[in-house]
């Protein structure tokens, strides 16, 4: 059996590439979100709360990605334009479908960021140290989107499926391209 990018012998440059590139969409998602929104409303200060953290991931990711010598994902072109459209779209669809959007990625961000941890186990301090903290993260995006009435968008559970099946593909195909 031949090995591709990708397989389970690249590691952590692997881990490193999916999650600069999945930070980075999510910029690109709330920035698509803020769009549409504006900032002057409660829900657009959240947003825009939310918004800051994933930068600050996005750049220690950057940073991880430049000191290792990693290369990033082909895709960060697509990213750019598919994160931005995603936000604005369910932006446009009102308030509680940016909230499910959020939910529904952060829901599989959360069981990405788990299985990294237990793959990384011991072997790199660094990087499990910025999975857990930026985890820890995500999981309060999710649980204040909840809260803000993710659950009541129109077709939620449609809309919440689709979306999560959109990131687990996009995590599948960053991790190789």
């Amino acid at each position: 059996m031949s090995w591709k990018p990708g397989d389970r012998r690249e590691g952590m440059p692997s881990m490193v590439r999916v999650d600069q590139a999945g930070e980075y969409g999510a910029t690109r998602i709330y920035a698509g979100q803020l769009a549409v929104m504006g900032d002057r409303t409660p829900m657009a200060r959240m947003i825009a709360g939310m918004a800051s953290q994933e930068e600050r991931h996005r750049a220690f990711f950057d940073a991880m990605i430049a000191h290792r010598g990693v290369r990033p994902t082909a895709l960060q072109p697509f990213w750019n334009i598919a994160g931005f459209a995603l936000g604005a779209a369910t932006a446009a669809m009102g308030p509680e479908a940016a909230m499910a959007c959020t939910a529904a990625i952060e829901t599989e961000i959360d069981l990405h960021y788990q299985q990294q941890l237990e793959e990384i186990g011991t072997g790199d301090p660094e990087l499990a140290e910025a999975v857990a903290k930026f985890r820890d993260e995500e999981l309060e995006h999710r649980d204040t989107a909840l809260a803000h009435g993710a659950e009541h968008a129109p077709a939620y559970p449609l809309l919440s499926g689709l979306i999560r099946a959109g990131c687990r593909a996009a995590i599948a195909i960053s991790k190789r391209i």
